[in-house]
């Protein structure tokens, strides 16, 4: 008898549990969501409409959307950025309807980075993770990130990781790095080990290549700093400056022995004057690093300053 009754509550928790994902499907297909994705269209339900359909089934239905999420990422063969209106929508139904998730909070760290709305945006999930998972230190690691690398507001990036700082697994570096971002002499050295754990934290191959690239030209700009101070020193013994880069190794009494590589891994590159500004730059990335500040990366804040001025003007 008693194990009758347990196989009639199995089944019948399997029956509202197919009912539930049903229910989930057909009102989900009511928004216009199937294979839609490409064009920009995918529309997704809030949260308080699918936690009414989940009938209790929170975690289930919480997965369905996390797979959906996955499929997108994994589909795109071109640029997500035209996704993350959705994939942050996506990840928003997830963490509402299932606080307790793990990784959808740093997904969407990763990849909700197209402009400073979107970030922000990631910046409020990883609030979320941080609330449910207190003792998680990577939520923090990566809020603090984005704080530093994105949104450029170092004081804040330190306040959030110095919360990580002793939790279980946190790796100890974290105590070094919160003080090298509370003070101004962290430049380089505070975006070198920032990205290093980003290269070693991310599965994704796209986005470990783009921490590899900052990475590189952090090590291509403490060369270009060393220049800088042998060009020092050859004006400081010649009454003048170089003419070019390989005056440096010129003379009974060169400044260098020998000029380090101007690209890491590929050859045909050199050191050169840079025309406008005169700084002594590598042929292959043709200017100078500033902190956490690639080309990319002065492009994207400058669009993003652009857009926000733009609409703090229309709002005057």
């Amino acid at each position: 008898m008693h194990s009758a009754c347990l196989r009639k509550r199995g089944w019948l928790r399997m029956t509202l549990l197919v009912a539930a994902i049903a229910t989930t499907a057909a009102a989900h297909s009511q928004f216009d969501t199937t294979s839609r994705v490409g064009l920009g269209q995918l529309r997704v339900p809030s949260p308080d409409q699918v936690r009414l359909w989940s009938l209790g089934f929170d975690a289930a239905v919480a997965d369905y959307y996390w797979l959906r999420a996955i499929g997108i990422v994994g589909g795109e063969t071109g640029s997500i950025a035209q996704h993350e209106e959705v994939l942050a929508d996506l990840i928003d139904v997830v963490t509402e309807v299932d606080p307790w998730v793990d990784h959808p909070y740093r997904f969407a760290a990763v990849w909700l980075t197209r402009d400073r709305e979107m970030v922000e945006r990631g910046n409020r999930l990883l609030e979320r993770g941080i609330s449910y998972h207190p003792l998680d230190w990577r939520n923090r690691y990566h809020l603090a990130f984005n704080y530093f690398y994105y949104l450029d507001e170092q004081p804040r990036a330190a306040d959030v990781l110095e919360g990580a700082i002793g939790l279980e697994g946190a790796p100890l570096y974290l105590a070094p790095l919160v003080a090298r971002l509370r003070s101004e002499r962290g430049g380089l050295q505070v975006a070198a080990a920032f990205l290093v754990q980003m290269v070693e934290s991310t599965e994704d191959q796209y986005k470990r290549a783009e921490y590899l690239k900052a990475l590189d030209e952090i090590q291509i700009e403490e060369r270009a700093r060393l220049l800088d101070a042998a060009r020092a020193e050859y004006w400081r013994r010649n009454g003048r400056d170089i003419e070019r880069v390989a005056d440096l190794l010129a003379g009974p009494d060169p400044v260098l022995q020998r000029l380090p590589r101007a690209q890491l891994y590929l050859d045909g590159f050199e050191w050169i004057l840079e025309p406008e500004t005169g700084q002594i730059v590598s042929s292959y990335y043709r200017g100078r690093y500033r902190l956490h500040e690639t080309q990319t990366d002065r492009a994207r804040k400058q669009r993003w300053r652009e857009k926000r001025e733009g609409v703090e003007g229309e709002g005057a």
